[in-house]
């Protein structure tokens, strides 16, 4: 409801019993980044002095994070480049480019702005340091982020908490390094580190990845009895798991599981099973399915439409195609120029 939004702000910046804090700002930039709207977000920090509303690197930090939020990294260093200028940066803000340049996979660049916050004599913390090692695994390279954890440790006093963990499990687990994974898992029981539903999901996925599916069982029987209870995560993974195997009526009863556990399928629990029904050639199945999902309790979305406009159009099923791509456009989903070329091209080798 931004619109309604905007009219409350223009309300309060005739006010003139109370002054608006900087908080109220802060938390508007944020809900303009998770609508993916910087441009707005830019605004309302462009437009606080007009409320008599002081910026502090608060507001800027913000700021900076929608940008981040929003994969606008070219202009995060813009918008750096006016903090130099005119307020004095803090380690939230050196921690937020750091971020901002890992998810940009420039890991050297991170480690730059790393040492220039040392410079300045700003003190790195433990997300500083899970920053960088989630860039460092994110690019596998395992052997500097293990060094980078026991430096934080050794060096700086800070200890590793979950996030650095499970950025390690995840490196370790994307190289098929399982043995590695479940000593992370036993160093993390040890040194009193809680073990959430995202460290077991990552060790399921990997469980899978080797083929070592018949363990995955015991990995929830150690959930419930930690008191962890597996989320629609944890299930997902086990049906991708299960559907990458054709095991789809094993995936099946994921799905029956999940709803006897008082845990909804949502919408990526059958996009998943769509797509890897679609690539093993079973169009009526999958069609079968995507139809089914309103009764399940789940709609589908644009990328349920694409999904099985894509297979149909592979299966040269293209009667079926033309409705699913009708009734795709009528519910206001915009399908793919690439999956239009080729229903296009998968017409025109019919007629041939």
């Amino acid at each position: 409801m931004f619109d309604e939004m905007e009219k409350i702000l223009l309300q309060l910046k005739s006010e003139t019993r109370f002054v608006p804090k900087e908080a109220l700002f802060c938390n508007i930039i944020t809900y303009y980044g998770c609508a993916r709207l910087p441009n707005n977000a830019l605004q309302v920090f462009d437009k606080m002095p007009s409320f008599r509303c002081q910026r502090t690197i608060k507001s800027f930090n913000s700021l900076l994070n929608v940008f981040i939020m929003c994969k606008e990294f070219g202009r995060m260093r813009e918008l750096f480049a006016y903090l130099e200028r005119h307020l004095k940066s803090d380690a939230c803000t050196y921690n937020i480019l750091i971020r901002g340049l890992c998810t940009d996979r420039r890991v050297d660049d991170a480690w730059k702005v790393f040492n220039e916050m040392r410079r300045r004599d700003l003190f790195p913390n433990v997300v500083t340091f899970g920053t960088l090692i989630y860039g460092l695994c994110l690019d596998l390279k395992l052997e500097e982020a293990f060094k980078l954890k026991n430096y934080m440790a050794k060096v700086h006093g800070v200890c590793p908490d979950a996030y650095v963990y499970a950025s390690l499990l995840k490196g370790v687990c994307g190289v098929g390094e399982l043995s590695l994974a479940f000593s992370l898992k036993e160093e993390m029981v040890r040194d009193g580190i809680k073990l959430d539903s995202a460290i077991y999901s990552t060790l399921i996925s990997g469980l899978f990845k080797v083929g070592r599916k018949e363990e995955v069982h015991g990995i929830l029987e150690e959930m419930n009895l930690s008191g962890c209870k597996p989320d629609t995560v944890t299930y997902n993974v086990i049906i991708n798991g299960f559907c990458k195997d054709k095991d789809f009526k094993a995936a099946y009863k994921i799905l029956v599981e999940m709803m006897e556990k008082g845990c909804k399928p949502d919408v990526i629990s059958y996009n998943v099973i769509l797509g890897e029904l679609c690539k093993d050639g079973n169009w009526s199945e999958a069609k079968d399915l995507f139809e089914d999902m309103p009764r399940r309790g789940c709609a589908p979305d644009v990328v349920s439409y694409r999904i099985l406009f894509d297979g149909l159009c592979d299966g040269m099923q293209l009667n079926e195609a033309a409705f699913i791509l009708d009734e795709m456009i009528f519910k206001g989903f915009t399908p793919r120029s690439s999956i239009i070329c080729k229903y296009v091209n998968r017409l025109c080798e019919e007629e041939e």
